[in-house]
């Protein structure tokens, strides 16, 4: 399946990020010694993803390319810089007002079991954003049904738990969950990476047909080069917290100009998807 058509992707960035930085501070040791120390986990990055595009988001563990992605969300607070959601400053918004924003904003998570309340049943997970943003647009049950619809499930699903279902299955309905306020960005954060080869490429197949049904913007983020390729419209390339690299798929897999992505795209087995 091809990737989001160029012609679909608008000139306008959706989400503008400028300088934006993320410093850790260790605390002292609970056994007496000083501890302390910083660690910049994202340096002064500043990237656009625009309208329609799946940027893939690349780098080893610890590159800091989860951190921005929860940056860019404001699941945790900058310490610098900027984030924009179409002209509108996130960093400065206030309670209100990013409770509104976070309609627009959702994240998929790596890990699909930990992510599911495995006390909820499936109808229950699926419902619970619209329940708390309060969601009375159309029937909710039938809002359900839809998304379950939409990213593979049968309608049974409904009522069982996350424990009755394969890693897969469990993606599957962390997506719907994902996808039931309408959003327009999405944040995959390493998304396939605990599935095997297989499963994984069903789910990133699903996402580039949910991409094309539900006019969404992807920030992809993987380790694996193979994946972030066959996805993506653009490549970033992380290490130790900074943006060292960014250009088209193309240019970036076939005429990289950095090192450290010469290492990457050496360092990884060529992916069937």
């Amino acid at each position: 399946m091809p990737k989001a058509d160029a012609a679909s992707i608008s000139s306008v960035p959706l989400i503008e990020v400028r300088n934006i930085t993320k410093v850790f501070t260790h605390a002292s040791s609970p056994f007496g010694g000083k501890g302390g120390g910083e660690v910049r986990a994202v340096d002064d990055v500043s990237v656009d993803i625009h309208a329609g595009e799946t940027l893939g988001l690349v780098g080893e563990s610890g590159s800091g390319k989860s951190t921005l992605g929860r940056l860019i969300l404001r699941l945790i607070e900058a310490t610098s810089g900027t984030v924009s959601f179409q002209g509108q400053d996130l960093l400065a918004a206030g309670r209100t007002e990013l409770r509104h924003l976070r309609r627009d904003l959702q994240i998929i998570f790596q890990d699909p079991f930990a992510s599911l309340d495995p006390r909820y049943k499936v109808e229950d997970i699926v419902a619970e954003p619209l329940l708390i943003h309060h969601d009375s647009r159309g029937d909710i049950r039938s809002r359900i049904s839809e998304l379950l619809r939409a990213v593979g499930l049968d309608e049974s699903a409904r009522l069982r738990y996350p424990h009755e279902f394969s890693g897969g299955q469990r993606q599957r309905i962390g997506i719907a969950r994902a996808l039931a306020l309408r959003p327009k960005f999405i944040v995959c954060d390493e998304p396939v990476s605990a599935l095997d080869v297989s499963v994984g490429a069903q789910i990133v197949n699903l996402l580039q047909q949910l991409q094309r049904d539900f006019a969404l913007t992807y920030l992809f983020i993987s380790h694996s080069m193979p994946v972030v390729r066959y996805l993506s419209n653009r490549i970033a390339v992380m290490s130790r917290g900074k943006l060292v690299e960014i250009g088209d798929t193309d240019q970036i897999t076939t005429r990289p100009s950095h090192p450290y992505t010469r290492s990457l795209i050496e360092a990884t087995p060529e992916v069937a998807l």
